[in-house]
């Protein structure tokens, strides 16, 4: 059985997951974007074994702590794709922008994602989905078996992802939620890069940004 923890980190309070195998406690973490020790301190209380490290996007509160999570447990980095490397090559830069007090360090892929990749842990497949927009390497995963994804900061519960930030294009983001998010269907459940999950379903339906598309 797939099963997912949520560790809020860093000031932004941005969701890192875990995603793990409940009978073998195998497993990966997505989005580690700082405060390394409370995620190491998190599986290791739990029994987690991590295998690798997988980015949605490059922003400092998705990706400012992987690196160090490399180096600490011995794992790859995985994604985002490759369109994101000027904002993983920059994440020290982006920290003095928002007076971030943390460690940061630029992050270099173990291997990049493109659209219709797949990635994986034991017996859990995901499909990799490119959803630029909030990121111009932005993608999501999608498991079918157990109808869930977990889509980084392209939708929200009640609302989508910034484009304010650089690489952002409001267009394309909402062209992403059509094309790519959408489709997957009213009943796959979701977890989010902050704040709540929810369904697609519901999104479609209440969610005030995707009227009309």
């Amino acid at each position: 059985m797939l099963q997912a923890g949520i560790i809020p980190v860093t000031p932004f309070q941005q969701n890192c997951t875990i995603l793990f195998d409940m009978e073998t406690k195998h497993g990966v973490v997505v989005d580690p974007g700082g405060d390394v020790e409370v995620i190491l301190q998190t599986v290791q209380e739990n029994g987690i074994t991590l295998e690798a490290i997988w980015l949605t996007h490059g922003h400092i509160d998705h990706a400012g702590g992987a690196e160090e999570l490399k180096e600490a447990l011995g794992i790859k980095i995985i994604g985002p794709h490759k369109d994101d490397l000027p904002l993983l090559s920059r994440l020290e830069d982006q920290a003095k922008m928002f007076n971030v007090p943390m460690a940061v360090r630029n992050v270099t892929p173990d291997r990049w994602l493109d659209d219709g990749d797949t990635v994986s842990f034991g017996d859990h497949s995901f499909e990799v989905f490119h959803c630029p927009g909030h990121a111009p390497g932005h993608v999501i995963f999608f498991n079918r078996e157990q109808n869930f994804a977990h889509l980084g900061d392209v939708l929200f519960s009640g609302s989508i992802g910034r484009t304010d930030l650089p690489g952002g294009n409001h267009q394309q983001l909402l062209d992403s939620i059509r094309d790519k998010v959408l489709p997957l269907g009213d009943d796959v459940g979701f977890i989010c890069g902050h704040g709540p999950g929810g369904r697609i379903g519901d999104e479609r339906r209440t969610n005030p940004f995707l009227k009309g598309i």
